[in-house]
């Protein structure tokens, strides 16, 4: 197989050149005992990334169990009661770097009843791992990965098939597998899948390419982490300001936030929501400095030629690219809470820095969605919302829910 990347849409370039140090965000997934903690000590260990002291803790603790070499899922189980119990129950973040990329890197457990971790670590990511075990195939987990990654809209997406080693490194046992998992996944809407046999145990295709698979062709694991491209997406969105503070200097009001995605100039008119209020930018400061134009993700203070009652919560959009304001909210949802949501609750929405009363109208066919649970759902708001569909923006398309008794949050919403 000389080809991995198997999708509608196949990356043919390298994104930014090699010169240029840019940062990947990407999540890891995987069934319980697929080797996930492995393949991400592995990328630490082979690429350099583990301190010596780290590496002799790790080779202590392997030692005291009884194996002969540094079990590098160690590197990873970073809890001591994690360690004890064998299991690995939280998210946690990772940062390393090659001379080519920083990384920072979100690993998350791969048990069903922590499936609403992945959400959490995957919300962000530019790319996401899934690891299955070549003699296991695509498991149910795996198809609930796939359909989170879908559902998040990640861009890229990575099949590992690891421990090809325990299948003797056959081709035809990848082939099959990949294309399981990619036809699958495809359906589901995943924009770009790429296929990697790899053995995170042995090292094989994680860092340096594998003597026992001459049959693959394709990148390793950390070469297409260096060279899949880092979009420019939030950029490129329609641009959208939350306003988080309003400060009064000299009698001229300034609006603070983060621009969470396109690009405002000074000049362009401008809509602030939910009043519909129209003005143009008469300035921008960025970082205490001038400037005539300021783009994602980029934080920044504005001001505006009129004054216009605006506060926290409030979005400024230009005119020509606003989004409809609604009351009536579809979504796509994952729970995360232990209390379970139901028809008819009572709720907060958050959305970038604006919360609002909101309720429980339909959760389509379900009569309540419980921890981890994917599920769609109708909310009506006490107050319209800038909402853009989630696939096209995907700071201003997403939301929290909150209990509004204890401000614990309830469920993850991506609007459609």
């Amino acid at each position: 197989m000389t080809s991995t990347t198997t999708s509608p849409a196949v990356t043919t370039g390298t994104g930014r050149s090699a010169t240029a140090v840019d940062t990947l965000r990407f999540a890891t997934a995987g069934s319980v005992d697929d080797g996930k903690s492995t393949l991400v000590g592995r990328l630490l260990h082979d690429s350099k990334s583990v301190l010596a002291d780290q590496l002799e803790a790790v080779e202590r603790a392997s030692a005291s169990r009884g194996q002969d070499t540094p079990d590098l899922a160690l590197l990873t189980d970073g809890l001591r009661a994690e360690r004890e119990q064998g299991i690995t129950i939280d998210v946690a973040y990772r940062y390393f770097a090659t001379p080519r990329r920083r990384f920072i890197l979100a690993d998350t457990p791969g048990h069903v009843q922590y499936t609403r971790n992945m959400v959490t670590g995957a919300s962000t990511a530019e790319l996401t791992v899934i690891l299955v075990d070549a003699r296991n195939g695509v498991v149910e987990q795996t198809r609930r990965h796939a359909a989170i990654a879908a559902l998040l809209r990640v861009p890229h997406v990575v099949l590992a098939v690891n421990k090809m080693d325990l299948v003797d490194y056959a081709e035809p046992v990848f082939t099959e597998v990949a294309a399981e998992f990619v036809q699958y996944a495809t359906e589901l809407g995943v924009p770009e899948i790429t296929a990697i046999p790899i053995s995170a145990l042995a090292g094989d295709n994680v860092v340096e390419p594998s003597a026992n698979m001459d049959w693959y062709g394709g990148p390793t694991v950390l070469e297409h982490l260096e060279t899949v491209p880092v979009g420019d997406d939030a950029a490129e969105a329609p641009p959208r300001f939350p306003v988080q503070y309003v400060i009064r200097h000299d009698g001229v009001r300034h609006y603070a936030g983060q621009l969470v995605s396109g690009t405002l100039r000074v000049g362009d008119e401008v809509t602030v929501l939910p009043s519909g209020r129209t003005s143009t930018i008469t300035a921008i400061d960025v970082l205490g400095r001038k400037e005539t134009a300021a783009c994602a993700p980029q934080s920044l203070t504005l001001c505006l030629a009129d004054e216009i009652d605006i506060a926290r919560g409030d979005l400024i959009v230009p005119t020509a690219a606003a989004p409809l304001t609604t009351q009536d909210v579809e979504a796509d949802v994952c729970h995360l809470a232990d209390r379970p949501l139901r028809n008819g609750d009572r709720v907060l929405l958050r959305h970038t820095t604006r919360t609002v009363r909101a309720i429980v109208k339909d959760l389509h066919g379900a009569d309540e969605l419980t921890a981890n649970d994917l599920g769609r759902v109708t909310l009506r708001t006490a107050e319209p919302l800038a909402l853009d569909p989630y696939s096209e923006v995907r700071r201003t398309g997403s939301f929290l829910l909150i209990d509004p008794a204890d401000g614990a949050t309830l469920t993850a919403g991506m609007a459609r």
